[in-house]
């Protein structure tokens, strides 16, 4: 009778599902990725239904939400790269989020908006918001400015995927990325349905003789 029991106990137990190397937005990166330090704590031995089970629920709901801003901001301040990327650009924001959740485990990058009224180019190596949104910029830790797909491979190799932009270190690859990337960079905002960058700037200007002596933009 107890073999029949296990048994059956065994058959209701699901395989483990194998992830898609598509499932991904743009690369499958669960492969590589780190363990977290409190996946190796012991789970609490509570029970569905007991006390201790609804307090811990009650703990957590009450633990506000915090934005990404907020969560960048707690990062450590060793940052060894900085990101700077076009809050909206919906194609660009896959990418970001994508480093964004890898970086949980790394904290070697700081993520900054160039479209948020809080971007300073004094604090970025003094790069305007026109000239960060002709291509992409990152800022290493020593000041350094690197663009194009440069600053992508040293960005994916503060995350564990160094791998995925290797091969353009070398040339003549790194010269063909760069100009298959600088089609993307010239284009991108009509193919993501935004108006030209002269509009973009314009209305920016215009935001920002309102908000100038007025706290509205500040809330």
């Amino acid at each position: 009778m107890a073999l029949r029991v296990a048994a059956a106990s065994v058959s209701h137990i699901s395989k483990p599902k194998i992830p898609s190397f598509f499932a991904a937005p743009l690369f499958h990166h669960n492969l590589t990725r780190k363990p977290r330090p409190d996946a190796l704590l012991p789970l609490p031995l509570t029970k569905p239904g007991s006390q201790w089970h609804i307090h811990a629920i009650s703990e957590a709901a009450a633990q506000p939400a915090i934005s990404n801003k907020e969560r960048e901001e707690q990062l450590p301040e060793d940052w060894k790269i900085k990101m700077l990327y076009d809050g909206d650009c919906p194609l660009c924001m896959r990418e970001v989020n994508m480093l964004r959740e890898r970086n949980k485990n790394y904290g070697m990058i700081k993520f900054v908006d160039i479209s948020s009224d809080d971007y300073s180019p004094e604090e970025n190596q003094g790069l305007d918001y026109k000239t960060v949104m002709g291509r992409i910029h990152a800022i290493l830790s020593d000041g350094t400015v690197v663009t194009d797909v440069e600053a992508f491979r040293r960005l994916y190799e503060e995350v564990g995927l160094g791998w995925v932009y290797a091969i353009t270190k070398y040339e003549p690859i790194a010269k063909i990325a760069d100009s298959i990337y600088g089609v993307w960079a010239k284009y991108r905002l009509q193919v993501t349905g935004r108006p030209p960058i002269e509009q973009i700037l314009e209305a920016r200007k215009k935001k920002g003789e309102v908000c100038k002596d007025s706290n509205a933009c500040k809330m």
